[in-house]
């Protein structure tokens, strides 16, 4: 005769089955939902701190109105032909596709001419500040000088004594623009599939400084990808339907990059908590005994006498 205690497990075990089956969709949604918060949280981070003001106004204003210039001469001659060729197969959805396609075929040209040569150096400014601000100083002090009486994290900003890239100007990036452009051309699901697409390529990027500033192989680097590929897909089809938008779009590209720094803030302060059942103080102890391990490690303190 079973006992009850079998009965209640055979009873809770299809409940148990069905938790489980639905726990795996919903942590898939809510990590697209964290990812996909961080651009957006860049654009209210980034107009809550006047000082990162200068770093747009300065340097990407004029880069602002080649964008302008360029989206001009596209929709004056490229949109109209574009739209009449897609109502034959699209409809009523022609002229969603055809701005779509207008705009993508806008940040071909620019990323191609401009972004990569004049943006770069801004972004590694703007992406270093907010780490600043979020207290990891510790984490680009190696990488350049700091002025840590200046006023605020821009102005803290000295030259950096490492190479600085933000995100690697990527040749198979604007190919890939370029080839999957004709997506747009598909009937309701082709402007959707070239932003995520495409997005997917673009937020693999993400955190391409920090893995630099944390000294990271390109090994090490490809296996931090691939641990947060979903994460880094929504992160940047959010970030590639911000660059889409004409004349704010290198103001987006900035925010962005905001929205990257305070992710890796929250991951560099998840990996920094001690275990579960780990004391602090015993954290820093390993954390120690590790470092002292390590071949670079620095020498022990001077003592006047030393242990036998």
């Amino acid at each position: 005769m079973p006992t009850s205690a079998s009965q209640g497990h055979g009873h809770n075990s299809p409940l148990r089955h069905v938790m489980q089956s639905i726990q795996r969709p919903v942590n898939y949604v809510t990590r697209a939902l964290v990812a996909a918060s961080y651009p957006l949280r860049g654009i209210y981070y980034f107009l809550r701190h006047p000082a990162y003001y200068p770093l747009f106004i300065s340097r990407l204003l004029p880069l602002s109105l080649i964008s302008l210039l360029v989206y001009t001469i596209l929709f004056t001659f490229a949109f109209l032909p574009q739209f009449a060729f897609l109502a034959i197969f699209h409809g009523r959805a022609a002229w969603f596709n055809a701005v779509v396609l207008t705009l993508g075929e806008g940040l071909v040209i620019i990323q191609g001419l401009f972004e990569g040569f004049f943006v770069d150096e801004c972004r590694v400014d703007v992406f270093d500040a907010t780490l600043i601000d979020k207290g990891l100083a510790d984490l680009v002090a190696p990488h350049r000088i700091l002025f840590p009486d200046a006023p605020n994290s821009v102005k803290m900003l000295g030259k950096p004594s490492t190479a600085a890239v933000y995100q690697p100007w990527s040749l198979i990036q604007i190919v890939e623009l370029v080839v999957f452009l004709p997506l747009n051309l598909v009937p309701f699901v082709g402007t959707p599939a070239f932003i995520v697409i495409t997005g997917a390529r673009l937020g693999t990027f993400a955190h391409y400084r920090w893995f630099a500033l944390r000294g990271l192989t390109k090994k090490e680097s490809k296996h931090e990808i691939t641990r947060r590929v979903w994460e880094y897909t929504w992160f940047g089809t959010v970030a590639m339907v911000l660059q889409l938008v004409p004349i704010l779009s290198f103001f987006f590209l900035l925010t962005s990059t905001t929205g990257a720094a305070l992710w890796t803030a929250r991951l560099e302060e998840r990996q920094r908590r001690p275990p579960v059942g780990t004391s602090i103080g015993q954290h820093e102890a390993e954390s120690t005994a590790a470092d002292e391990q390590h071949p670079d490690a620095p020498p022990p303190p001077y003592q006047d006498n030393p242990p036998v």
